[in-house]
């Protein structure tokens, strides 16, 4: 037998499913395809978003592993900068796809270990064929919104959330700007007629370059307020005419006293809108808000806080639960909160009011979803 004509005989059994793994970045798409574990993968290469060209090497992956046209596919790809589009496009293809939490993925803990795009391709392929023979903990898969609305219903929130942001940073620059040469003053509506008369140490006034760059730094800092205004009045619009179920659950925690807009809106589009929690701990788990115990031999104790969570939600959830500690004293958790953790110091009341904001989620989670009021709670008068 020639040599050159042999090739590695492979025993594995084809299977009536063809695994698929994305690798995705900005320029190129690299593709692995597999039939099993122990099959040496197909790796392929794909223009990013060229979707024509995924679709014919779909088709030529099933040929060359000897697949019908009709052959079940499962994908998955880490969840990142391309979002859920990719999702939705392959689901509309027929293939079950998988959007994977890149933060689960084991890796080698070795202090230096080879990276490429062919390995990872090749360690998805792996752990996507043991997630589907039973594998549920090999790695955390992301609950995509079932509807493009969905998630489009968490954009305006999270731009506000962005704005302001930005015009903390537009402030702060200004009161930099103007520490630099020993000038304090607030940046209020009239600062530009208030910076006129400014006057240094020395009786000058504020240096040319200097008033021309504190001037455009505060128009950049008006224009941020402009779109927050209309942010804010688009919501209110929302909340007043629209007959959406997600405003529907808005709506019905403004109806509790310690809970304003903004933390109503976010809990309800982060969190309770689109998502199917089963029990408390998943709530809990999504917040970081679960606690991270430590046992190994002799040594035990506890680390806090997972923080793995959804990080706008968390800190909400610390900031409603000291509001509903002053809005909210005759509740049953505000009564558990002070018999607790009142009396201790700074410390013991900054770990019970993380205690007491898990509760409390879990709490408005209930009575988003069921109706039942908090324990002790009150409603806003009409």
């Amino acid at each position: 037998m020639d040599p050159k004509t042999t090739r590695k005989r492979n025993d594995t059994p084809v299977s009536g499913k063809m695994y698929l793994a994305f690798e995705l970045s900005e320029r190129e798409w690299k593709l692995g395809f597999t039939v099993g574990l122990g099959q040496a993968p197909r790796l392929r290469n794909v223009k990013a978003r060229h979707l024509e060209g995924l679709q014919c090497e779909i088709k030529q992956a099933k040929v060359r592993f000897g697949l019908e046209e009709e052959v079940a596919v499962l994908s998955c790809y880490e969840a990142g900068r391309d979002g859920f589009w990719l999702h939705r496009y392959v689901e509309a293809q027929g293939i079950h796809n998988l959007v994977v939490d890149s933060a689960s993925i084991e890796v080698n803990r070795r202090y230096r270990r080879v990276k490429t795009g062919r390995l990872d391709v090749g360690k998805l392929l792996n752990m996507l064929i043991r997630y589907d023979q039973g594998e549920a903990k090999v790695w955390s898969v992301v609950h995509v919104p079932k509807k493009k609305e969905e998630e489009d219903q968490r954009q305006l929130h999270r731009e506000l959330m962005s704005l302001k942001r930005e015009q903390t940073h537009h402030i702060n620059r200004i009161k930099g700007l103007l520490a630099s040469q020993g000038i304090v003053m607030e940046v209020r509506t009239k600062f530009l007629e208030e910076l006129e008369g400014v006057q240094l140490w020395d009786g000058s006034s504020v240096p040319p370059g200097l008033h021309t760059l504190l001037v455009r730094e505060y128009e950049r800092l008006v224009l941020v307020r402009e779109q927050m205004h209309q942010v804010e009045v688009t919501r209110k619009e929302a909340l007043r005419s629209s007959s959406d179920p997600a405003i529907e659950q808005v709506r019905r925690l403004l109806q509790l006293k310690g809970i304003g807009i903004n933390s109503a809106w976010v809990y309800v589009m982060e969190f309770f809108a689109w998502r199917a929690f089963h029990n408390r701990r998943e709530l809990g788990s999504l917040a970081g808000l679960t606690p991270t115990s430590y046992a190994s031999g002799d040594s035990s104790r506890e680390r806090g806080i997972s923080k793995a969570g959804n990080r706008a939600v968390r800190a909400l959830a610390i900031e409603i639960a000291w509001s509903w500690l002053r809005n909210q004293p005759e509740s049953q958790l505000s009564r558990w909160y002070r018999k607790r953790f009142a009396n201790g110091g700074s410390r013991i009341r900054r770990i019970g009011i993380v205690a007491l904001a898990r509760k409390l989620l879990i709490a408005l989670w209930r009575y988003v979803e069921e109706g039942v009021l908090p324990e002790g709670a009150q409603l806003k008068p009409v």
